[in-house]
């Protein structure tokens, strides 16, 4: 599932239209279909929104949008060595990968 399915869903769950929860979010409701459709990307600032209003994690949404939150941005450039070898280990099994 993507992004814009799991917005789609999380609206419906909530129970509201296109055109209850895109003006709640400070958006258009064509400009929310597009998101929802994955024909437009969300800002950081809109993920936020959304994570807010549907009660989900900020997190998950920016990455979902291939968007790296500024925290995780900040570790990664201050101990890049260190992020890269702890998420190998951790998630591929092991090794730096290099050869």
């Amino acid at each position: 599932m993507g992004l814009g399915s799991r917005l789609r869903r999380l609206r419906k769950k909530k129970g509201f239209g296109l055109k209850r929860a895109a003006p709640d979010l400070g958006i258009t409701y064509t400009y929310l279909s597009k998101v929802e459709n994955e024909r437009a990307v969300p800002s950081e600032g809109l993920l936020e929104r959304m994570a807010t209003y549907y009660g989900v994690d900020e997190t998950e949404l920016m990455l979902e949008a291939d968007k790296i939150p500024a925290d995780i941005r900040r570790i990664l450039r201050e101990n890049p060595r260190e992020a890269l070898d702890y998420l190998r280990e951790r998630f591929a099994g092991g090794g730096s990968g290099e050869q």
